[in-house]
């Protein structure tokens, strides 16, 4: 085993370790979504019940507070996933881990429901919930014209114009004047291969069931050391998602593209790309902890949420 990889090997062990823990929760911080009324409510009747069991270091309503300096001991979010991967991407790898509470549409992310977070929030104090580990990648833009080894973090991280993290994906989109683009892409010291479409879908396990379901990507155990590359209406009948290991760096270059045409991590941060430019994406320095529902279930949340493997609709039988 090379250096490089023993050291991320002894890192996963590490955050193994952090992820498995369950001491007791003292200190608290909690972001909410506001502008979401039912969010706006529940903060008002929420946040003093909460103080009466844990020191509530913050209350976060505008993203004003720096998450990677504060002394807390978790995070509750509440929103939806959205308002989830906006708080881990603020943390810039420290590892707290955030427990979301879902006021949105879906809630992979976000696992408990408003009605659970009472009897779980007691439980969480009392350190009884399960943290998991959840694999982030890390996205980074050179310019055409710099010289740079997209092989080399080292160089990468000294050159790049733009970086950003993502817990779910990072998507290469046309955009407008939504003409095909042409893409080179491949794992590192390989010549890639020549994708012409709509774009492309980098995500996590994590984001396996995000905008990569939606374009026909495959479904991943949120527990696996793996990254899917799925395309947007590739202009071929052959082009299929493939999953790869995430020790490997994914390198796109950017042949032919518009002026919209634009690299989105997690569908929040962004930045344009230009022909000539390449994306070198990884796998994270750092996981993101998340405390999970115990009520949860993976299959159970495929069936119930996005009615995954839902029988057909039969007629009733007449006779």
């Amino acid at each position: 085993m090379s250096a490089n990889n023993c050291a991320v090997a002894c890192c996963r062990e590490n955050q193994s370790q952090i992820a498995n823990r369950q001491s007791p929760i003292v200190k608290l911080v909690i972001v909410a979504n506001v502008s979401k009324p039912r969010v706006r409510q529940a903060v008002e009747e929420l946040v003093p019940w909460v103080r009466q069991r844990a020191n509530v270091v913050a209350v976060d309503t505008d993203s004003g507070i720096d998450l990677t300096t504060i002394d807390t001991d978790a995070i509750l979010v509440f929103g939806g996933d959205g308002t989830l991967l906006a708080t881990a991407r603020r943390l810039h790898g420290r590892q707290v881990p955030m427990m979301g509470v879902n006021f949105g549409r879906l809630g992979f992310l976000a696992s408990f429901t408003p009605a659970e977070f009472k009897d779980n929030l007691e439980k969480l104090l009392a350190g009884q919930l399960p943290i998991s580990s959840r694999q982030a990648i890390e996205a980074s833009v050179l310019d055409a014209e710099v010289k740079c080894d997209p092989t080399d973090s080292t160089e990468v991280a000294a050159k790049r114009r733009f970086v950003s993290t993502a817990l779910n994906d990072a998507v290469v989109t046309a955009g407008p004047p939504f003409r095909m683009i042409e893409l080179i892409i491949g794992p590192e010291n390989d010549p890639g291969v020549r994708f012409l479409g709509d774009g492309m879908i980098i995500a996590t396990p994590s984001g396996s069931t995000a905008y990569s379901m939606s374009a026909g990507g495959p479904i991943l155990s949120p527990t696996m050391e793996a990254i899917c590359i799925t395309p947007i209406c590739p202009h071929s009948l052959s082009f299929r998602p493939i999953v790869i290991s995430s020790q490997n760096k994914v390198l796109v270059t950017a042949r032919r593209v518009n002026r919209g045409t634009t690299l989105f991590c997690d569908g929040q941060e962004s930045t344009n790309v230009k022909a000539g430019d390449r994306i070198v994406v990884q796998r994270a320095a750092r996981d993101v902890l998340l405390i999970d529902n115990p009520a949860s279930r993976e299959w159970r949340m495929l069936a119930e949420k996005l009615n995954w493997a839902a029988s057909p609709r039969y007629n009733a039988s007449t006779k």
